[in-house]
């Protein structure tokens, strides 16, 4: 490949990490989503940002190191880190953004023991729903906030906030655990983090 080809390359490439993580952060204060332009010139100052903490980050834990976008790797996966480097330094105040679902299942599964764990995304999220022990609180501890629950009879509903990786695992609880008679249904699919 011929340099102007690589540069094209590199620049779709780029365009398309922006595009990806633009779509998925927000300011966690106003729930805004951000320019492209402000995305990319937050990942600039990470690449910048390497340097300057490898002698200050003598000890701790180890934060993502963001070295730039290449054509090597899959734009996708490039957003994906570029989202958790972009949360773990904050340049700029971000949080990812959040689906709100609408929960409803039958009373008489919520109080019964969880048969299985649901299969998080993260091992936090398995331990709280192995440690709690119902239905109803195996659900809860996959759910960021809740806006509110109700009891309607044999129905019980709850309206929330979910991360986007804990949604396949909660929809695999429900289904499990109520035989088909729980439904998780989505209310927007991204909605701004709370603080």
């Amino acid at each position: 490949m011929g340099e102007k080809e690589r540069n094209a390359e590199l620049e779709r490439t780029k365009n398309e990490v922006i595009d990806i993580v633009a779509g998925k952060l927000v300011d966690p204060k106003t729930k805004r989503v951000y320019t492209s332009g402000m995305i990319e010139k937050a990942l600039d100052g990470l690449t910048h940002l390497k340097e300057e903490e490898g002698e200050e980050k003598g000890k701790g834990k180890e934060l993502p190191k963001w070295t730039g976008i290449t054509t090597t790797k899959a734009a996708k996966s490039q957003a994906l880190f570029a989202m958790k480097a972009l949360i773990a330094h904050q340049p700029i105040p971000v949080a990812r953004m959040q689906m709100k679902l609408r929960i409803s299942c039958p009373t008489s599964v919520l109080k019964q023991a969880a048969k299985t764990a649901p299969k998080a995304q993260a091992a936090e999220e398995k331990a709280a729903s192995t440690a709690t022990g119902t239905v109803k609180d195996a659900i809860l501890a996959l759910m960021v906030s809740v806006e509110s629950q109700d009891t309607v009879g044999a129905e019980w509903e709850a309206v929330g906030l979910v991360e986007p990786g804990a949604f396949k695992g909660l929809n695999e609880l429900i289904e499990g655990q109520t035989k088909g008679r729980g439904n998780v249904e989505v209310l927007e699919m991204a909605v701004g983090a709370d603080d």
